[in-house]
């Protein structure tokens, strides 16, 4: 399992390198947009999009993980439908992790060969950066330890989550208390595995591509957070970050005025605002923030797998919102029911069969979770 867990970390770090890469390309980047339709498309947004480094880092990454680990294949699963139509109408699928990803036969690589060709050099860089072999320094991680059949896992990948804070590009939104309501920073690259028979997330990876600017070469920089949870193992690359007296809740900008009114007495003046389910969850890793609530079942298992495993690392946790609001008005003071990842729902299809239905609230510390729901 040590070896996952730096397989994971590892192909983060691709994953964060092309997601940097299609930024600095501006004419492929701006190019290979292609908005999801029909039953990928989360119904939350008016125009939901992916790109090229989505469907791109989600397919190398099931290709590195099921290559250096036979056991996950078809076990590893993303957000993103292997077909990517760009900007010109023209479409192509990709390959999968069946074969290695290359310009001449991996689709997302070789959907750059549609591009003019004074962007073939940026096609050739997407190539490289695919082939890439990732040297990570990181001695904590080195010295992980731990016993789990990779046999028994799956995992999610969300490829680059706040899609559409990644095209907006924004660099100027000023953080309050930490807390970017918006922007680049918010695009993270999440990869989750969960315990196929229970759902139960035991790693998690979450990568910040765009964490700061070098001030000399004025290239992006990145940082990445690891947690497990496995059986009695609680390991965390974090330490748990110290309970507020008055807890610091972050909402999406979209959240119910009723949800808000209700969080006002508990919060007083600390409820923040952000983009994005993975960028709001890791405020509450990092301690930014102490609960996240969403009322609306709009994220999905991809989003929450890695940061749920973080969360649990750090004594913490995401329960699903409806479900512990029912358990409290029953009268229940056992623990409200966590997230799981291996149901997907009945009676729908698509996306949806993963969504997070009902609502959830991530938490670092059970007393604030207790707080938060007795204040809903």
């Amino acid at each position: 399992m040590a070896g996952l867990l730096q397989a994971l970390v590892g192909a983060s770090e691709k994953a964060a390198h092309i997601a940097r890469l299609c930024r600095r390309e501006e004419p492929l980047f701006q190019l290979l947009v292609a908005e999801k339709t029909g039953a990928d498309r989360n119904r939350r947004f008016l125009q939901d999009f992916k790109t090229l480094a989505d469907v791109l880092i989600q397919e190398v990454i099931k290709h590195d993980l099921g290559k250096e680990f036979p056991e996950l294949r078809g076990h590893i699963h993303g957000e993103e439908s292997n077909e990517f139509r760009n900007g010109q109408g023209e479409s192509r699928g990709s390959s999968g992790a069946g074969g290695p990803p290359h310009t001449g036969g991996h689709g997302a690589v070789a959907e750059a060969g549609v591009l003019a060709g004074e962007t073939r050099a940026a096609a050739e860089l997407l190539a490289a950066a695919v082939h890439r072999d990732v040297a990570l320094e990181d001695v904590e991680l080195a010295g992980v330890a731990l016993s789990i059949p990779p046999q028994d896992l799956a995992v999610w990948i969300d490829p680059i989550d706040s899609t559409n804070e990644y095209i907006g590009g924004r660099e100027d939104v000023a953080p309050i208390d930490g807390i970017a309501p918006a922007g680049l920073c918010s695009a993270l690259v999440l990869v989750g595995a969960y315990d196929r028979q229970t759902g139960c997330p035991v790693l998690g990876v979450i990568n910040e591509p765009f964490f700061r600017r070098d001030p000399l070469t004025r290239r992006w920089q990145g940082r990445y957070h690891w947690g497990v949870a496995y059986g009695d193992t609680r390991l965390c690359s974090l330490s748990p970050p110290p309970p507020r007296p008055t807890p610091c809740v972050v909402l999406s900008r979209a959240e119910r005025d009723a949800v808000r009114a209700a969080l006002g007495p508990l919060c007083g003046d600390r409820l923040r605002f952000a983009a994005g389910a993975g960028y709001k969850m890791l405020c509450v890793i990092l301690g930014l923030a102490d609960a996240y609530v969403l009322s609306e079942g709009s994220t999905f298992a991809w989003d929450a797998c890695a940061p749920h495993a973080i969360l649990r690392a750090l004594g913490g946790g995401i329960v699903a919102l409806a479900g512990a609001l029912r358990v409290r008005r029953a009268g229940d003071a056992g623990p409200p029911p966590e997230l799981v990842y291996n149901l997907p729902a009945e009676g729908v299809a698509g996306a949806e069969r993963w969504a997070n239905r009902g609502g959830l609230v991530a938490y670092a510390h059970p007393r604030h979770l207790e707080a938060v729901l007795a204040a809903l």
